[in-house]
């Protein structure tokens, strides 16, 4: 059947479970509104102009979604077709808009932040665009400039000349909200960090003219400051900053999941989607802006597509990784910070393990792990199962590979030597690199399928380790999950081994068996836990008779890790 658009009158837009959903309030089918379009395979309805939805049986179809407009609570407008996936966050931006600051209305505040590269920019340009709002993109100026080019901004872009010439930012912000009056439209500032490093007093001026008796009270702007700097983004609602509980929306643009970005570079095999995304990760400006849209053709031109691109220095994405730690205004010692991040990519990821690579003290580096945190550079995870350890992951996976390919083959690869580079850390990316990157990949999995898979939601999904006394050992845990309720003896769903390049056998599955019996005999229920093994390799006959027989143990190969998204 064709495609069917969807025609509603004031359909009811209900935010349950961290999703949206179309349909009546009370009764008859709902549409998951942040499933990607090529997803939507749901009940099709068609709605005369001032009915209701009566549903008389199912239909199955595509359903095509073109304009939604709510009359209850404003209009959710149509994304535009250049903007790829962002579903969620296009409607959470775009249900910002009718929102009030307070029961008298007025002006309200949000803020956008994320890394860098990520579309941010991209992203609310279109929105201002799509309401016919303003947007205003900040750069390294004094404040006089800065004042300047904002109120020239907000000028031609509303048609409201102010009466007098514009010297403080005091004036500015009034001039701001005086010329967005009526309809609620975005207004934008972008890299609002620019700003602030200049006239540190500017959160303070917006903090008094969005309150009560300021200029924000007589304003349907719907004000949206973002920024790249996520220190400097964070420190805003932090604490007793001024703007902390004047924000009405609190969005972080993230990287594209592992399954959107191979979608998004247009890559149909799941295993090369695995290895381009170790690399590259699923930054969307590093398929175009920085990498001259160049896509391996196939399996057989990865490696060439490696030396190419990433390591050759003629691409703008070969010094990406190290632009990226130069950018952070609170990082300054970079010799010191490269190294933290070498140590992490060569496998050090808890506090000692990176003190002693560092050759620092632990209480050194405590400051940089967290600048880095603070950065998203790094991320922290607890070990799952509550031991006193902490491991640190790279969060952008090209300065993963950087440390771990690049940064020691500097002076190789810039003499155009990439090729014989390549050839010679096979190993060390199959190690430090992929195989890592791939036990990421699986413990997202299970944090995306958790109640497909184990019938419930899952609390933390992470990694861990299990101290055997009797071997004097330790048993590292690739996907460690436990359920949400809190009892005596705290459930686990879930235990999982991931390799990459090894064919699981019954070694692996019987090293989670006897986790399993570890931590049963202290303080954890293992009794209904899943056991679960990812490869990349495959599986022994002898592992996939017993998975056969058992409904608990589940075999993940690297089609199943993509099924939902190629």
């Amino acid at each position: 059947m064709e495609p069917v658009p969807l025609h509603c009158q004031a359909p009811y837009l209900d935010f349950g479970n961290g999703r949206s959903f179309l349909g009546p309030k009370n009764s008859g089918p709902r549409i998951d509104l942040f499933r990607k379009p090529t997803e939507l395979v749901r009940q099709a309805v068609e709605t005369p102009v001032g009915g209701s939805l009566d549903h008389t049986g199912p239909v199955s179809t595509k359903l095509q979604i073109t304009k939604l407009w709510f009359s209850e609570r404003g209009a959710v407008m149509e994304k535009p077709a250049s903007v790829f996936d962002r579903h969620q966050e296009w409607a959470g931006l775009t249900t910002f808009l009718p929102a009030t600051g307070s029961a008298a209305g007025g002006a309200t505040l949000g803020v956008v932040s994320g890394r860098r590269r990520q579309g941010k920019s991209y992203l609310l340009r279109a929105l201002a665009e799509a309401a016919q709002g303003v947007y205003f993109g900040a750069t390294e100026a004094t404040e006089a400039e800065s004042i300047r080019q904002f109120t020239r901004g907000i000028s031609q872009q509303t048609g409201h000349v102010p009466q007098a010439d514009v010297h403080t930012w005091d004036e500015a912000v009034r001039h701001m909200f005086a010329s967005v009056q009526g309809r609620p439209r975005p207004v934008v500032i972008d890299e609002f960090p620019f700003l602030t490093a200049a006239s540190p007093a500017l959160p303070s001026i917006l903090q008094r003219e969005l309150g009560p008796g300021g200029s924000g009270a007589d304003s349907s702007a719907r004000l949206i400051l973002c920024g790249s700097a996520l220190s400097v983004m964070g420190k805003l609602l932090s604490g007793t900053a001024p703007l902390r509980g004047r924000v009405g929306l609190e969005l972080i643009i993230r990287p594209f999941g592992y399954r959107d970005a191979a979608e998004f570079w247009g890559i149909g095999d799941p295993r090369l989607a695995m290895l381009v995304h170790s690399v590259v990760g699923g930054t969307p400006a590093y398929r175009y802006e920085f990498n001259r849209g160049d896509v391996p053709a196939g399996l057989q031109d990865f490696d060439a597509w490696v030396t190419r691109t990433v390591l050759n220095p003629q691409v703008p994405l070969f010094r990406e990784a190290r632009y990226l730690l130069s950018e952070e205004p609170d990082i300054r010692d970079l010799a010191l910070y490269q190294s933290v991040l070498a140590a992490i990519a060569a496998g050090n990821c808890t506090n000692g393990g990176i003190a002693n690579y560092v050759g620092r003290k632990s209480a050194e580096i405590a400051h940089p792990l967290r600048v880095l945190e603070d950065c998203g550079l790094i991320e922290r995870y607890p070990d799952t199962f509550g031991a006193k350890r902490v491991q640190y992951h790279i969060s952008e996976p090209l300065i993963t590979f950087y440390e771990a390919i690049m940064r020691t083959r500097w002076t190789a690869l810039e003499s155009g030597r990439a090729a014989q580079v390549w050839e010679s850390v096979q190993h060390t990316f199959k190690t430090q690199v992929l195989g890592p990157h791939f036990e990421g990949i699986c413990r997202a999995y299970v944090r995306d399928h958790d109640l497909e898979i184990l019938g419930e939601f899952a609390d933390r999904v992470g990694n861990a380790v299990v101290n055997d006394p009797g071997s004097r050992t330790q048993i590292e845990i690739d996907v460690a999950v436990t359920a949400a309720e809190s009892t005596a003896r705290r459930r686990v769903l879930a235990l999982g081994e991931a390799k990459w390049g090894e064919v699981i056998s019954t070694g692996h599955l019987d090293r989670l068996h006897r986790a399993q019996w570890l931590l049963n005999e202290r303080k954890f229920d293992t009794a209904e836990a899943h056991l679960m093994l990812f490869s990349a390799a495959g599986f022994t006959e002898e592992v996939q008779a017993a998975a056969a027989s058992n409904p608990r143990l589940h075999l993940v190969g690297i089609e199943d890790l993509y099924l939902d998204g190629i």
